[in-house]
C-alpha cells in the first residue's frame, strides 16, 4: 500500500502543477476579487457528502483538571457527551480568558462572545450528537465564516465578510463545535502575527512581555490562543511552516496533512500548489480528532478528490503503543522506523567572538535586544534544542522504535535551496494580480513577495516546478524506501512537495532567557501517512508530558525592574532587519 500511494502521489502533484494556470475557483479559491463588505450573489457551500464523522473519544488518561480550560478538546467533548460540563460552561470559562487575558496576548481580531454563547446554549438544549459538541474553537482569519469578518489581517480584506463557511471550518461546525473568534496572523499569510503596517500584534504565550520571542507565523494568534488556554484547538494554514512553526514556538502539536487531504474551499490563497489547512491542538489526540472531522473529500476543491479514504486517526492514537505497548507500524508491522538526516543531532557552532562588532544595519533601527545578545541566546538555545532531541529519539527507541541514519536524497540541497523554494511566488502574484494593478499599498509590509512573484520569468517557474517533482521523487525513493518517519529541521522542503509534517513539544529550556521556552521537533511521513505520525507521537506523548504543561498568566511572567526583560509588543513596536534575517520572519 506505502508504494502505491507514493506512485500515485507523485502522479497528483504532477497534474496539480499543471493546474496551476486553471482559474481560481477551479482550484477552490472563493470570492477573491469580491469588493470589502458582504460577499455578494454567492451560495453557501453545499453540504452534501460532508456529514461530520462519528467515532469513539479516547478515555481519559489523567486525573481531570478543575479548571475547565485546562481540558483537551476530547477531554471536553467527553465530560460534555456524559453532561458533566455544560457547553455555556465551557465557553463562559474561555470567554473570562480572552477577556482577561487578550490584550496582552493579542491573539483574537474578532470576538463572537454572543454568537458563542448562543450556540452553546443550543448545544446544551439539543445535546447534539457531533463528536465535538460544544467544544470553543478559534479560527485563523483566513478561513471564510459566514456572516463574521474575515480579513486575511489584510487592507485588501479588511471589510470582508462572507456569507458562506469554509469547508473545513463547516465540518467542524457541523460536529458541534462553537466559534469563539478570529485569530490574528501574519498579513496575508506571510509573517508573524502583525498588522498590515508592520506592527507586531500577538505575543508568544510563554514570554508575553517580551518582544524578542516569536510566537512564529503566520499561525501566530491561532498558536497562541490554544497555548494561553483562549481556546481548546485551533485552525491554521501552512505554506512554508505556519502551522508547525507556531507549535513549536508554543509547546502545541500541530499537524500539516498531505496536500489535499483536507479541503481550501473557502480558504483565502496564498499559492495554489502549497497551502495546507490543519489543526492546532495541545496533544496528538486533540490533533487527531480535529483531523478526523476536517479531512474528507470536497466536490468543490478538485485537490481532494480521489485521494484513499480517510485513516481512523482515532484509532491510531489510541492502538499505536506506549504505556507497556510497543510502537509499532500498523500496517508493515515490526517497529517503527524513524530516519534522522544528517546534522540533525549536530552541536552548533558556538558565536565567533563574545563581543561581536555591532553591525550598523541592524542595531542601528533601535531594537530593544540587541543583535549580540540574540545571537548568544539563540546559540544556547540551539544547544538546548540538540540535546532535547537526542532525547527524543532515545524515548522513541525505548518504547520499540528503530532510528536510522539516513543520507541526504541525491539532489537535496540544490532543490531545497532559496533559489527553488521560491518558485512559488509567481502563484500568489497572478492570483492578486487584480489588486496589484489597483493599489500595491493594499499589500502593506508584505509587498515585496508579491513584487517578486511578478519578477520572476516564467522559464523560472517551469524549471522550479519540474524541480519540486525531482525533489518529490528522490523523498519517496531515498528516504521512504527506508523509513517510515522522517527528521526534519525546516518544514519548506516538505511544504514544497505537499507531504505531511508534524510539530510537536519535546522539551523546555531555560538558558536562552532565563525563562522556560518549549522546544519543539518535526517529523515527516509519506503521502496519506498522518495516521502513522500521530501514532508515534501519541505513544511519545504517553511516556513524557511536555503537552500537558502550559504557561503561567503573563502577571506572572511579567518580568521585575532591571532583571534585563524587555517589553512585549505594543503599538510602536516593528519587525527589525534581524526578524528577517535570522528568523525569517
Amino acid at each position: 500500500m506505502g508504494e502505491l500511494n507514493r506512485r500515485r502521489f507523485l502522479e497528483r502533484m504532477t497534474a496539480l502543477s499543471a493546474t496551476a494556470i486553471a482559474t481560481p475557483r477551479a482550484l477552490g479559491g472563493a470570492v477573491l476579487f469580491a469588493p470589502a463588505g458582504r460577499a455578494a450573489g454567492r451560495a453557501a457551500a453545499p453540504r452534501d457528502g460532508l456529514r461530520s464523522p462519528e467515532f469513539d473519544l479516547p478515555a481519559a488518561d489523567r486525573p481531570q483538571p478543575t479548571d475547565l480550560t485546562e481540558l483537551t478538546l476530547v477531554e471536553a467533548a467527553r465530560l460534555m457527551r456524559g453532561r458533566d460540563v455544560s457547553a455555556v460552561e465551557l465557553v463562559e470559562a474561555y470567554l473570562r480568558r480572552i477577556g482577561r487575558w487578550d490584550p496582552r496576548y493579542q491573539a483574537f481580531n474578532t470576538v463572537v462572545s454572543e454568537a458563542a454563547l448562543d450556540a452553546a446554549r443550543m448545544a446544551d438544549r439539543t445535546r447534539g450528537s457531533g463528536p465535538l459538541t460544544g467544544v470553543p474553537l478559534a479560527i485563523k482569519d483566513n478561513f471564510f465564516t459566514a456572516g463574521v469578518r474575515t480579513t486575511a489581517n489584510s487592507f485588501i480584506f479588511e471589510g470582508f465578510v462572507p456569507d458562506f463557511d469554509a469547508t473545513a471550518w463547516a465540518r467542524l461546525r457541523d460536529a458541534g463545535a462553537i466559534l469563539l473568534g478570529k485569530t490574528q496572523m501574519g498579513p496575508l499569510a506571510t509573517t508573524a502575527a502583525s498588522t498590515p503596517t508592520g506592527e507586531r500584534t500577538t505575543a508568544n504565550a510563554w514570554a508575553p512581555h517580551h518582544e524578542d520571542v516569536s510566537p512564529s507565523g503566520s499561525s501566530s494568534g491561532s498558536a497562541t490562543a490554544v497555548a494561553a488556554r483562549m481556546a481548546a484547538s485551533s485552525t491554521g494554514t501552512q505554506t512554508g511552516g505556519s502551522i508547525t512553526n507556531p507549535s513549536n514556538a508554543q509547546g502545541l502539536t500541530g499537524i500539516k496533512p498531505t496536500m489535499g487531504r483536507v479541503s481550501l474551499y473557502g480558504v483565502l490563497p496564498l499559492t495554489y500548489t502549497r497551502d495546507h489547512p490543519g489543526p492546532l491542538a495541545r496533544d496528538a489526540v486533540d490533533a487527531a480528532a480535529m483531523l478526523q472531522v476536517m479531512a474528507g473529500p470536497d466536490p468543490l476543491d478538485p485537490r481532494s478528490l480521489g485521494l484513499p479514504p480517510v485513516p481512523d486517526y482515532i484509532g491510531a492514537v489510541r492502538d499505536g503503543g506506549g504505556d507497556g505497548r510497543p510502537l509499532v507500524h500498523p500496517e508493515r508491522g515490526g517497529p517503527v522506523r524513524i530516519g534522522v538526516l544528517p546534522g540533525y543531532l549536530d552541536e552548533p557552532e558556538p558565536p565567533a567572538g563574545p563581543e561581536p562588532e555591532p553591525d550598523p544595519d541592524i542595531d542601528r533601527i533601535g531594537s530593544s535586544f540587541p543583535r549580540r545578545e540574540r545571537t548568544q541566546a539563540a546559540y544556547r538555545r540551539e544547544v538546548a534544542t540538540a540535546e532535547a532531541r537526542r532525547r527524543m529519539l532515545a524515548t522513541l527507541e525505548e518504547l520499540g522504535a528503530e532510528v536510522i541514519e539516513l543520507d541526504f536524497p541525491t539532489h537535496w540541497e540544490t532543490l531545497t535551496s532559496f533559489n527553488f523554494n521560491n518558485v512559488r511566488l509567481p502563484e500568489r502574484s497572478e492570483i492578486f494580480l487584480e489588486h496589484l494593478r489597483d493599489d500595491v499599498r493594499k499589500f502593506g509590509v508584505s509587498l515585496a513577495p508579491w513584487i517578486n512573484g511578478l519578477l520572476l520569468p516564467a522559464a523560472e517557474y517551469v524549471r522550479g516546478s519540474r524541480a519540486r517533482l525531482i525533489l518529490l521523487e528522490e523523498i519517496l525513493d531515498e528516504v521512504f524506501g527506508r523509513c517510515d518517519l522522517v527528521t526534519q529541521t525546516q518544514p519548506f522542503p516538505f511544504d514544497m512537495v505537499g507531504l505531511p509534517l508534524i510539530g510537536f513539544p519535546i522539551g523546555f529550556e531555560t538558558e536562552s532567557t532565563g525563562y522556560p521556552r518549549p522546544i519543539g521537533a518535526m517529523f515527516g511521513a509519506e503521502p496519506y501517512s498522518e495516521h502513522h505520525l500521530l501514532s508515534a507521537i501519541a505513544a511519545y506523548q504517553r511516556a513524557m508530558d511536555w503537552h500537558l504543561r502550559r504557561p503561567a498568566n503573563p502577571d506572572e511572567l511579567r518580568p521585575a525592574e532591571g532583571d534585563g526583560g524587555v517589553p512585549g509588543p505594543g503599538p510602536g513596536a516593528r519587525y527589525d532587519l534581524f526578524d528577517v534575517m535570522d528568523l525569517g520572519e
